[in-house]
């Protein structure tokens, strides 16, 4: 394949589908908009968590939200094998 085509895994998802992630609730003091940030880089492909954060903004949610450690999703992530492409796209929409 070449390198400027990404390979595609399983079936395109639609925004209502995206959408569902927005109603994921935390169940510890991790803010919720955090929360959801986290369900959405955990169950979408990079181009559809890209996707997700235009309706997350659109909804009035948080890019900066915390945990109760006071760690923000890029802290959270930064160490994962797959978070570069993730935290780009936050840092896109945080401007």
């Amino acid at each position: 394949m070449r390198k400027d085509k990404k390979q595609v895994i399983g079936d395109e998802i639609g925004d209502e589908q995206i959408k569902l992630f927005l109603n994921f609730e935390p169940v510890d003091a991790t803010s919720p908009s955090l929360h959801k940030l986290i369900k959405g880089y955990r169950g979408l492909r990079v181009d559809d968590f890209e996707r997700f954060l235009t309706f997350f903004v659109e909804a009035g949610y948080d890019l900066n939200g915390k945990d109760e450690k006071g760690n923000d999703f890029i802290a959270l992530i930064q160490d994962q094998r797959n978070a570069e492409d993730y935290i780009e796209l936050i840092e896109k929409a945080r401007g």
